[in-house]
């Protein structure tokens, strides 16, 4: 049903393939629009809109107030609020 589609990006004038694969990925989502940037100029976009910070997000240590298992969390942990591992968490919000 799908044929990879040489296309060309906007931003750099690059030709790059859009694969059946893609292609698929697009249609079950329901995106109505081909990709217009190459993966390069898309994952530069992606970080300038991200303040040019491509690195990873600095990660605290703590203690699940559940379950008392290590975790890491993505935010200085404070005294005054619980923190919960992902697992607790999950249970929490269902």
């Amino acid at each position: 049903m799908f044929e990879d589609k040489t296309l060309v990006c906007k931003d750099c004038g690059a030709e790059f393939v859009f694969s059946a694969g893609e292609q698929e990925f697009y249609a079950e989502k329901g995106f109505m629009n081909e990709p217009t940037r190459c993966r390069n100029c898309r994952n530069a976009r992606k970080a300038s809109r991200n303040g040019g910070n491509t690195e990873q997000r600095e990660m605290y240590e703590t203690v699940c107030a559940e379950c008392g298992a290590a975790t890491r969390v993505p935010f200085v942990p404070k005294t005054d609020r619980p923190i919960f591992c992902s697992e607790c968490f999950a249970k929490k919000r269902s």
